[in-house]
């Protein structure tokens, strides 16, 4: 480990609503793996108004952070340095406690997505879609940049939607396309759909899947499988889920955090899926 000292081993996810958050069991399944029995790994309910103060509470104990909604771009006015990355979607993820005190703002949502595709044979697509265009479809749009060689088609509900997109694309280099979100079905035939929508946004086009489908990337975990998942995987095609992409971010954001150069994702992953079996068996009776 090239970063991490005896002092530094607190770190937490903060967000509002975070009771839902999956990243203590990953990021707790990690320092048992890599023997890190100091470490520890909390949750924290947090909003932008009460950021500031939160940040300004943190002693020399504390080696870093990891947020969610809706704190992604308001943390960075607070931080001291923010990756390319991070910067070419405004939205930090990460944020890194250093030894010299500054607050370091990273997004590994970007290459997570990346990482996870490559994992499953994803390297290069001539095009793709995404379906929605929030937060996850500017960095999903920063990941194709990576990988997509030709348009991707971004299937939007509004005007104004489209009219981000198309600016994400122009700022990120990748040629965007919209397309009114009726015709959202037409995604499907593309080699890669990523969808980013909320949960039952996509419901209705499990009917629509092709014979023969690419790859979805479905980023919901809960609940799983998405009707669409269920209906692309029982034809054939290749599916990740939000848990794919959960698990690799975690990944780069515990070596970020401990300096150790590799985490272990397949004990991260194993852990994450076994709290989520654990959840749908609780809601289930």
């Amino acid at each position: 480990m090239s970063r991490s000292t005896e002092r530094r081993h607190r770190a937490a996810v903060l967000g509002s609503p975070i009771t839902h958050s999956l990243s203590p069991v990953l990021h707790r399944a990690a320092y048992a793996e890599l023997g890190l029995g100091e470490w520890t790994y909390d949750r924290f309910e947090v909003g932008e108004a009460g950021l500031p103060a939160f940040l300004d509470g943190l002693d020399d104990g504390w080696a870093g952070l990891s947020l969610t909604m809706p704190l992604k771009r308001a943390v960075i006015p607070l931080l001291d340095s923010v990756s390319a990355t991070a910067a070419s979607v405004e939205a930090v993820n990460t944020v890194v406690l250093t030894d010299d005190g500054r607050r370091v703002g990273d997004n590994t949502d970007i290459p997570g997505i990346a990482a996870a595709l490559r994992e499953r044979g994803v390297e290069r697509v001539g095009s793709a879609a995404v379906l929605g265009a929030g937060a996850t479809a500017s960095s999903a749009l920063a990941a194709l940049a990576r990988i997509c060689a030709g348009d991707v088609t971004a299937y939007v509900r509004s005007e104004e939607r489209a009219a981000e997109m198309r600016q994400w694309g122009e700022r990120l280099g990748v040629s965007v396309r919209t397309a009114d979100w009726s015709r959202a079905a037409e995604a499907l035939g593309a080699p890669l759909v990523i969808a980013t929508t909320p949960a039952g946004a996509t419901d209705a086009l499990a009917e629509a899947v092709p014979d023969r489908p690419g790859t979805l990337f479905d980023v919901l975990y809960e609940p799983w499988p998405t009707p669409l998942a269920a209906a692309w995987a029982a034809r054939g095609g290749a599916v990740l889920g939000g848990l794919d992409l959960l698990v690799h971010q975690a990944v780069l954001q515990v070596e970020q955090m401990t300096g150790c150069a590799t985490a272990p994702l397949a004990a991260m992953r194993a852990a994450g899926e076994a709290a989520l079996a654990a959840r749908a068996a609780r809601a289930a009776k």
